[in-house]
């Protein structure tokens, strides 16, 4: 990957600091504790069952259909939802969780048996990953961290895992594990932190999603799918 280029940045930053009447820093600069952090109070000591019905309940509001499952029944979960939302073409990430998760079989054997189109998305295809992504029905994903209280889900972009799959198909289904569920954004950040000081976290790009598309910002008339799925879909994976 070509990383891009800086320029000025050293006179930039010797000129804020002369702005504020002193040297830089070049060490010993650590993050402020605040004395009042309320953000970490809400939901403090929820279990993962517990932040399950918080979610739940906000799906309801957002417009997006909640359903359990186990790992075991993913497989058959998946495949109802689909079909209730009127099959394929289905498009998904280049994401080792298929595997893992046992949707191998149906994404690469029975699906395309039964004449239903799984493309996953190919980084070294160019646009032809978005022109698939525009003729999709359903993209489907997994969540990496998963805001209970706005039931928001997480999505890491990179060069197999483009963003697209979540945005341009009519509709998408988010598999979410029940370990990814955190209380609310304050949590999310504390992971990204925590990622990035050990050099994990190194997405292109971080999309929030919160079910399907929404806008009322013109005349205050909700409208669905303006600018994204019309319909979406959480599949929790109880026991992952």
């Amino acid at each position: 990957m070509t990383r891009g280029v800086v320029y000025n940045q050293e006179a930039f930053l010797n000129k804020i600091a002369s702005r504020f009447g002193r040297e830089r820093r070049m060490a010993g600069v650590s993050k402020p504790q605040w004395k009042h952090q309320p953000q970490h109070r809400v939901y403090q000591g929820f279990s993962k069952d517990k932040l399950l019905e918080v979610m739940k309940e906000q799906c309801m509001k957002i417009h997006t259909e909640y359903i359990e499952t186990t790992a075991e029944n993913l497989s058959v979960a998946l495949k109802t939802q689909v079909k209730q939302f009127s099959g394929g073409p289905v498009l998904i990430p280049e994401d080792s969780r298929f595997e893992l998760f046992g949707l191998s079989d149906l994404l690469n054997n029975e699906w395309p048996q039964q004449g239903t189109e799984v493309w996953e998305w190919d980084y070294r295809k160019g646009e032809e990953n978005i022109v698939k992504a525009e003729k999709a029905n359903v993209g489907i994903t997994f969540s990496e961290i998963t805001l209970a209280e706005s039931a928001t889900i997480v999505l890491y972009s990179s060069k197999g895992k483009g963003r697209a799959v979540s945005l341009l198909p009519t509709t998408f289904i988010a598999i979410v594990p029940k370990s990814t569920i955190v209380p609310r954004m304050t949590q999310a950040s504390q992971i990204f932190d925590e990622q990035a000081e050990i050099g994990k976290l190194n997405p292109s790009c971080i999309n929030f999603v919160t079910g399907p598309s929404n806008s009322a910002d013109i005349e205050m008339n909700l409208v669905v799918g303006v600018h994204g799925p019309v319909k979406a879909a959480y599949l929790i994976v109880t026991d992952r």
